[in-house]
């Protein structure tokens, strides 16, 4: 966020930015999202809803993971939320107590990590590289000691490595033998580039899943998600969004309501985010950016820079300033090694990508 920020400084002053910073669809919402909405915000009163959520929403999330991944799921298990980042506040409260230690994966998400803290848990990171496929292993897991908890990111931000159904598998086993609370972040789900990401609750029921309207289906202004959890948790959950958040956005949720009836105008987009990923994983190349972890889903490239003489920070300040491209540093996903990384998304325009990848290349830091 805070090179979003200095990038829209930037373009306050006139400068001409390419964004490779954000994590955000280039397209707004689908049209039949949109039409929804607009009916609801002139025909619905748009009052406060359950706190877990419309219960037509709710059936129709139950009916989205029979169609994708062929699961019961039943709606009494599903719970609306303000978007993923208030499903997993709300899941770490219902599992968790202070001074629980709770795992994360290092590179991860930073938001999780700060959360993590803030609700006085004991963080423990689990480091992910090359040799793990940038993937949890069983082996590195079981270093870190005895876990309460475990958050998982398949397809995962920052380096877009999708879990194999073996590694999730083994992830899921190495909780259920170990009596680790999981809690699987699927929020990429649906922008992949091969075979589809496995789902946590094909290994188990006793998962929490976390998930978002913001990527896949391209809302992420609309702050809406959704949790699906153990039948012995909905209540628990139920009463702490009550109490945090009253209720879900109501228009977002009506809005929702037609998302899922959208896949041929979504699958497009994730069609042009593949375009895109090839000529920014192409342009890197041979820009001499070629260590890379596996970008298998969601969109982003997360790149080794450290033959490039400079500390992450350093690279993405001249990099906005000397040529206009927007950045996000290593270091806002791995505190210790991210001064040797830099992750790029690929979210905007193909075009927008292939002009960030021309004035990379002609970069005279790079000669």
């Amino acid at each position: 966020m805070e090179v979003m920020k200095a990038a829209a400084l930037t373009e306050a002053g006139g400068g001409d930015v390419r964004h490779l910073e954000v994590g955000q669809p280039m397209r707004p919402a689908p049209t039949r999202v949109l039409e929804a909405a607009r009916r609801g915000l002139i025909e619905d009163r748009l009052g406060y809803t359950a706190a877990t959520g419309l219960g037509a929403l709710r059936e129709r999330v139950g009916s989205f993971y029979e169609d994708r991944y062929g699961l019961d799921v039943s709606p009494d298990r599903v719970v609306m939320t303000i978007g993923a980042s208030a499903g997993f506040v709300l899941s770490c409260l219902a599992l968790f107590d202070p001074g629980d230690r709770v795992a994360m994966t290092v590179p991860g998400y930073s938001a999780y990590r700060n959360v993590l803290s803030a609700l006085g848990l004991e963080l423990v990171e689990v480091r992910v590289d090359a040799g793990t496929r940038f993937a949890p292993s069983t082996e590195r897991l079981e270093m870190a000691g005895p876990l309460d908890g475990l958050v998982v990111a398949s397809p995962s931000n920052p380096t877009g490595v999708t879990l194999t159904p073996e590694e999730l598998g083994a992830v899921v086993d190495f909780c259920e033998t170990s009596g680790t609370a999981l809690i699987s972040d699927e929020i990429y789900h649906g922008i992949h580039y091969g075979e589809r990401a496995a789902g946590a609750l094909e290994f188990s029921d006793e998962v929490v899943v976390v998930q978002s309207f913001s990527k896949y289906f391209s809302m992420t202004g609309w702050r809406l998600g959704w949790l699906v959890v153990p039948p012995r948790m909905f209540r628990p959950v139920e009463r702490l969004s009550q109490n945090l958040f009253i209720a879900p956005p109501t228009v977002s949720q009506l809005g929702a309501m037609e998302a899922f009836e959208c896949t041929g105008e979504l699958d497009a987009i994730v069609a042009d985010y593949a375009k895109s990923r090839e000529v920014l994983v192409n342009g890197l190349a041979e820009a001499g950016i070629s260590r890379i972890a596996p970008p298998d889903g969601a969109f982003y490239v997360y790149a080794d820079i450290s033959h490039l003489g400079m500390d992450s920070p350093t690279l993405c300040a001249r990099w906005l300033k000397e040529i206009g491209v927007a950045v996000t540093p290593g270091i806002d996903f791995d505190p210790e090694q991210g001064d040797r990384w830099v992750r790029f998304s690929y979210s905007e325009s193909t075009e927008d990508i292939a002009e960030a990848v021309r004035r990379l290349k002609g970069w005279s830091g790079l000669r």
